[in-house]
């Protein structure tokens, strides 16, 4: 990892310009880790450059906002993608146009891609890597408040409030020095648990009607009526993708949220049985406990519900 760190590091100091990208349709984790090493490099170097581009998540803009550069600010530049992956899931399809390309991530390595790739599966984020790199270097670096708070965000965003198997003693440890450096750990945790009055009644509609199967394997169905019913896009899901988990006997999951073109996205949870061969399987990927798939139709949505059944069952 120190080999990589360095690296890193050495690209950071050689260019003026450096431009920091995240995943499509941004979680906590996303934005966190994205805008936690921006503030950190504006903070440790104040005469370069440092931009951090995609969409502006309305309801994630307290923990981060994006820049809005021309393609000509891509000359010359350092290009850092966090939290992404593949290629294909960048947001701001420019990431190419830069110089130099860096992969920070803490999925599977299953799709390489930059000139230098840092990756860590066993980070329960992204935003965990990225203290880990102030951490290495803090003699040269410089922690914010406001970095501090975007990490500390991406982090309970990605282990459910330090819920999740994917919390480590590690984590704990970070958490506490961001703490430490200034997160408000107290209120980033009560803004990422709020939820609105439509999806408040969204979550009412996905414990009445979660198909829980005899080993422990659940789904639930999200059509494009229903989801107008209660006033919502597919982004404003998010926040009932874990609710299944709550459910004692439940042991694995899926939410199929149909997209104006009608396909299905599906987002695959567990407790413990690793389900993201199964996601590679249907166009997708992840995590072993927490992955994202694709459903062409109602077949595809059949054929991956017994395949959950029958993994979980196997478990």
């Amino acid at each position: 990892m120190a080999d990589q760190l360095n690296a890193i590091l050495e690209q950071i100091k050689k260019y003026n310009k450096i431009i920091i990208h995240r995943h499509q349709r941004p979680d906590p984790d996303a934005i966190g880790s994205q805008t936690g090493l921006a503030e950190i490099l504006k903070a440790s170097f104040p005469y370069k450059e440092i931009y951090t581009v995609g969409k502006d998540i309305p309801g994630l803009d307290w923990i981060g906002t994006m820049d809005d550069i021309d393609n000509a600010t891509f000359n010359d530049a350092l290009v850092i993608v966090t939290d992404t992956a593949n290629a294909p899931r960048i947001d701001d399809r420019r990431f190419d146009n830069g110089e130099k390309l860096i992969k920070i991530d803490h999925h599977p390595n299953d799709e390489p891609f930059g000139d230098i790739m840092w990756v860590e599966p066993d980070a329960s984020s992204c935003s965990e890597m990225i203290y880990a790199f102030y951490q290495h270097f803090s003699g040269e670096l410089k922690m914010t408040k406001k970095a501090a708070n975007a990490m500390y965000a991406g982090i309970i965003g990605d282990t459910g409030r330090f819920l999740y198997p994917a919390t480590t003693p590690k984590t704990m440890l970070v958490a506490g020095a961001l703490m430490a450096a200034g997160a408000d750990a107290a209120k980033i945790s009560q803004r990422e648990n709020e939820i609105t009055i439509p999806v408040a009644r969204l979550s009412a509609f996905v414990y009445e009607n979660l198909t829980i199967m005899d080993d422990g394997a659940a789904y639930v169905i999200l059509t494009d009526e229903i989801l107008k019913k209660y006033n919502l896009t597919e982004a404003g899901t998010s926040a009932v993708v874990s609710l299944p988990g709550r459910i004692k006997g439940v042991k694995s999951w899926a939410i199929f949220v149909q997209q104006e073109d009608g396909h299905y996205r599906v987002r695959l949870r567990s407790k413990g049985p690793v389900i993201n061969e199964l996601a590679k399987k249907h166009n997708g990927g992840g995590h072993p406990l927490a992955s994202g798939a694709k459903a062409t139709d109602e077949a595809e949505i059949k054929q991956i519900i017994s395949e959950l059944d029958q993994l979980t069952r196997e478990n």
